[in-house]
């Protein structure tokens, strides 16, 4: 089952594209047309708004969902006949396209309210596959491109942590466990700059990693696509920013994206931060404007579940949605 917030942003969204008078009539009401959302899903939602609960994001939803029924590029102001929420279910095969919702068998839907995440994968996904498959998996990254400085960070911490196994390799939960006691949401002043000095090395080792892999323009082109989320089929984006203003837009493939644009460049650099960091930048040619754009981006190399734990790769997308080249603002 989906958390509560989701469930909220995701079924308004969709109860705001059906032509009820109010959020209100919606919930009383469900609609015939909406499918996906279980009796306790249902349940769940409207007990939230009866009990004031996330109220912001109702009508947030709402208005997104009113916004999509009256767009020239969505409805056009004709009432769907099925909306369908996607739910918490994981597709039997493989489905790389982000819809959360499914309109009239047509339009396809992805909510995003309050994140500026693009995804999660596994850093081989992105640096080593180039997105060519969108998983979660996690790994052992940073013992994987800078084993040497992994070995000596570690060796750090068993100055300060006493007990621990001769290698990161033979912790047990119960060690990790005591790590993360120990070090809470910061290293002890101890591991500080050691921490710092092997965070800028898996950075530094990344980002050549993945330099490496992008040796033609073709392939540059492609990753900036995938990093940006473009598919072969349009789809909408409906949701908030981290400051409650709106996002609408729909995303165009990379057929479209090749008609009114050119990629220039694309330049990866380490960052300095609390975490690996690895920075993107692409400069595109604008085919209409006459000019260049910019977008850029980064991507977080960090343990999923705390310190110690696999590794994954958090992508952010740095540059406002409506400044991206190829998300067309719903109008």
């Amino acid at each position: 089952m989906a958390d509560e917030r989701t469930s909220v942003t995701e079924i308004v969204t969709g109860l705001g594209m059906t032509g009820a008078s109010s959020l209100e009539s919606a919930l009383a009401a469900r609609p015939s047309s909406t499918r996906g959302a279980a009796g306790p899903t249902w349940s769940t939602v409207t007990a939230a708004h009866l009990e004031g609960r996330h109220g912001a994001l109702f009508e947030a939803a709402w208005r997104n969902g009113r916004a999509f029924l009256e767009a020239s590029d969505g409805l056009r102001g004709r009432s769907p006949l099925l909306v369908e929420w996607k739910g918490p279910h994981k597709p039997p095969g493989y489905d790389s396209l982000p819809a959360d919702l499914r309109v009239d068998h047509v339009f396809l839907v992805s909510c995003k309210y309050g994140s500026d995440i693009s995804t999660n994968c596994s850093p081989s996904n992105l640096f080593d596959r180039l997105l060519s498959e969108r998983t979660s998996r996690s790994e052992p990254w940073y013992e994987d491109v800078a084993p040497v400085a992994y070995a000596a960070f570690y060796a750090e911490v068993r100055t300060v942590i006493d007990d621990l196994p001769p290698g990161p390799g033979a912790l047990a939960a119960v060690d990790i466990e005591r790590i993360r006691l120990a070090c809470k949401r910061t290293w002890p002043v101890g591991l500080v700059e050691p921490w710092r000095a092997f965070s800028a090395e898996v950075a530094t080792a990344t980002a050549h990693r993945w330099q490496a892999n992008l040796d033609t323009l073709a392939k540059r082109e492609l990753q900036l696509w995938r990093l940006l989320r473009l598919e072969t089929s349009p789809y909408f984006v409906l949701g908030t920013k981290k400051t409650g203003a709106h996002v609408r837009y729909r995303v165009a493939t990379p057929w479209d994206w090749r008609q009114a644009y050119r990629l220039r460049s694309l330049d990866i650099t380490a960052a300095a931060a609390g975490q690996p960091l690895v920075r993107w930048r692409a400069v595109v040619e604008d085919r209409a404007a006459g000019h260049d754009v910019g977008v850029e981006g980064e991507i977080e190399v960090r343990w999923s579940h705390g310190r110690f734990s696999a590794v994954e790769a958090k992508l952010n997308l740095t540059t406002p949605p409506e400044a991206v080249p190829g998300y067309v603002p719903l109008t």
